[in-house]
């Protein structure tokens, strides 16, 4: 298994005392385990503040779970200081919302590009134009006389298509990708959407696709995770979920995706607290009361779908 989540959780401080020690908790991810193979296509889709990012910042191990491991390659890296962690850096990185934030202002592409190669390439083997900075820039879509331009050059989904090539230079067996379409128009989405296929089926790089639309996780993923409150509520096959929806939430969110507006009474519980029963049933429209005596675990209802709601059970 090329990354593996097990039982991880997140908290964060929220209020503190006059003291500076903390009085509450927001917790972020709760209990929440998945697997990705090599070359799969894995998305995560829920509501802003449900835990996604969080949860690509855990495996990437840019944050340490407070609970729980993160394997990457039967290597735990859940804990920064992981003596091989530094030699697993390459293959796995992380293209993030906002483009023009990661990439240098006052920095060339191609000399972004060259500092990426010089992370898995000694110095001297790269020159300027280098054959491989070259196919690197073209296999995003971009030109050679583009190497010699600034990221405030170009548009928003050039930027996200300039991110793609410095992750790319790394040859990573994992992309992390966090909402990288949502700034962008839906032109603009479609053609990044066909380059992330594209570069799967020729360089067989897998991504954990993170994002709030249900049609675009649909469009991409081979697997699909919907996540609700810190919880992973339904985990299947994205042609069987989108299919058949069988989590209330899910059929929610693909309503939503598909134009149709559902209102839910009530409002989402707060984050501050660790809940003992599903974490939907103040929202939940199918609500029963066992829903609300005891937490639901993922339970499985065919091959490699799993889902927490009783009444997809029967």
């Amino acid at each position: 298994m090329l990354l593996s989540l097990v039982n991880v959780s997140h908290r964060f401080t929220g209020r503190k005392t006059f003291w500076g020690a903390p009085e509450t908790y927001v917790y972020a991810l709760n209990d929440v385990s998945l697997d990705i193979e090599r070359g799969e296509i894995l998305g995560v889709v829920g509501e802003s503040g449900c835990g996604k990012s969080t949860l690509g910042r855990c495996a990437i191990g840019l944050i340490r779970p407070t609970e729980g491991n993160v394997e990457w390659d039967g290597n735990d890296i859940s804990d920064s200081g992981h003596g091989s962690v530094p030699l697993l850096r390459s293959s796995y990185q992380m293209v993030f919302q906002n483009p023009y934030a990661s990439l240098n202002p006052r920095q060339k592409n191609e000399s972004m590009l060259e500092e990426a190669l010089h992370k898995v390439k000694r110095k001297k083997e790269i020159g300027p134009h280098d054959g491989i900075i070259t196919t690197l820039i073209e296999r995003v879509g971009l030109s050679v006389n583009d190497l010699n331009k600034y990221p405030h050059q170009f548009s928003g989904g050039q930027r996200q298509r300039i991110a793609l090539a410095r992750v790319l230079a790394l040859n990573p067996k994992l992309i992390i990708l966090d909402e990288p379409l949502s700034s962008l128009d839906v032109t603009t989405q479609s053609s990044i959407l066909n380059l992330l296929k594209e570069i799967n089926e020729r360089t067989g790089v897998g991504y954990l696709f993170i994002s709030h639309d249900l049609r675009i996780v649909g469009d991409l993923s081979d697997r699909v995770a919907v996540m609700y409150l810190g919880k992973i509520v339904e985990l299947g096959p994205t042609d069987k979920v989108l299919e058949q929806p069988r989590h209330p939430y899910t059929q929610v969110l693909l309503a939503a995706s598909e134009g149709k507006h559902i209102f839910l009474n009530g409002d989402p519980p707060s984050p501050t607290k660790i809940l003992q029963r599903c974490p939907f049933t103040s929202r939940c429209p199918l609500v029963e009361n066992r829903c609300k005596e005891s937490p639901q675990k993922l339970e499985k209802i065919g091959e490699n779908w799993r889902v927490a709601c009783w009444k997809a059970l029967r």
